[in-house]
């Protein structure tokens, strides 16, 4: 029963903070005359990503580097395919000509930089103060942008502008990201206590239930914010934790953890390639109309139900797990990167005839 209490009580503060975040964020754009989506993709991103740090950072020092690790890579596939699926069927989003530039091609080298890290089945404590310098660098490229008015327009929001507007947004953000954390956290314990009432493996944990549970405050945000019609938010904040993730919260983690962080083979050979697909999937996506629509938002939640479907059939030893895995790997992540190949030379084609 408390744990069903948890569970009811989180997702009420976390929509109540989701409301406070998107209303705050998106005055404070217009208070600082700075673009919505470098908000997005830097305060709400980093903000939301608040969870994953503590999560990951905690289970690195605790001695489990196996929640660490899920927890990053299952949050960035939960980000993209999920929340950005579930968001894109609420409304469709138009896409920045800025992700597709810049921000989408991070996010793509960093997950390919995790890949080649992970290669040797460790990411090491150099490895990853090499990733947390890159966010210090990734920040200060932000804010360049932001001064020169790369990333859209100001929106016209009624918002006064000074330092007592600016004060107050800020106010709202933190306060947002507090009752974000909160409830994400109640959520948290008592899923996760219930997992492993089950015994349930503590990888699997890290990749869904952790990863689910601590990229709630991401769900809550772009889903409000795609219905508050503010969508540059909605796509900047996916597409900002999910460089955070990366940089920040894996880098710190894998820093502060006395032996690195150890990666286990199902990371390496299926679910951090998955990660990397999800990232590479984004771009054509994006560029084939700068919108993503309805129906690629569905598209983008089947797939992660398949990727969960999966997970499920590891986690149970399924005697079709290898059969499972191998249609995966061989035929369907294939076609699917073949398709959106196509799709993006033949957008390149069309623009340059």
């Amino acid at each position: 029963m408390s744990n069903v209490l948890l569970l009811i009580g989180g997702f009420v503060v976390l929509v109540l903070g989701a409301e406070i975040l998107v209303r705050g964020a998106s005055r404070l754009a217009a208070a600082a005359g700075m673009p919505p989506l470098i908000i997005g993709l830097t305060v709400v991103a980093f903000g939301t990503s608040a969870p994953e740090m503590a999560v990951s950072v905690g289970s690195a020092l605790g001695g489990s580097p196996d929640i660490a690790l899920g927890n990053v890579v299952g949050s960035n596939i939960f980000n993209v395919l999920f929340i950005l699926g579930l968001s894109a069927l609420v409304a469709p989003l138009a896409v920045s000509t800025q992700l597709v530039r810049f921000d989408v091609p991070v996010m793509i080298a960093a997950s390919l930089l995790v890949w080649l890290m992970a290669l040797d089945q460790s990411i090491s404590r150099m490895e990853g103060l090499v990733l947390a310098l890159m966010i210090a660098i990734y920040i200060d490229m932000q804010i360049r942008m932001g001064r020169r008015g790369d990333g859209g327009d100001v929106p016209a929001v009624p918002a006064a502008r000074g330092a007592g507007a600016l004060a107050l947004n800020a106010a709202l953000i933190v306060a947002g990201l507090v009752l974000l954390v909160a409830g994400s956290r109640w959520l948290l314990t008592g899923a996760t206590g219930i997992a492993r009432g089950f015994g349930v493996s503590e990888l699997l944990i890290g990749l869904t239930i952790v990863a689910a549970g601590t990229s709630l405050p991401e769900l809550a945000t772009s889903v409000l914010a795609a219905l508050r019609g503010e969508r540059d938010i909605a796509v900047g904040n996916i597409v900002g934790s999910n460089i955070f993730n990366i940089f920040a919260v894996l880098g710190f983690s894998a820093a502060l953890s006395p032996a690195g962080i150890h990666v286990a083979d199902t990371a390496l050979v299926f679910d951090i390639p998955v990660m990397t697909a999800v990232a590479l999937a984004c771009l054509p996506v994006f560029f084939r109309r700068h919108l993503i629509a309805r129906w690629e938002g569905g598209v983008f939640v089947l797939y992660y139900l398949a990727y969960t479907l999966y997970l499920v059939l590891a986690a149970t030893a399924h005697e079709r797990l290898d059969d499972y895995r191998d249609a995966m790997l061989g035929f369907v992540l294939p076609l699917t990167l073949l398709t959106l190949v196509i799709i993006l030379w033949r957008t390149w084609v069309g623009r340059k005839a």
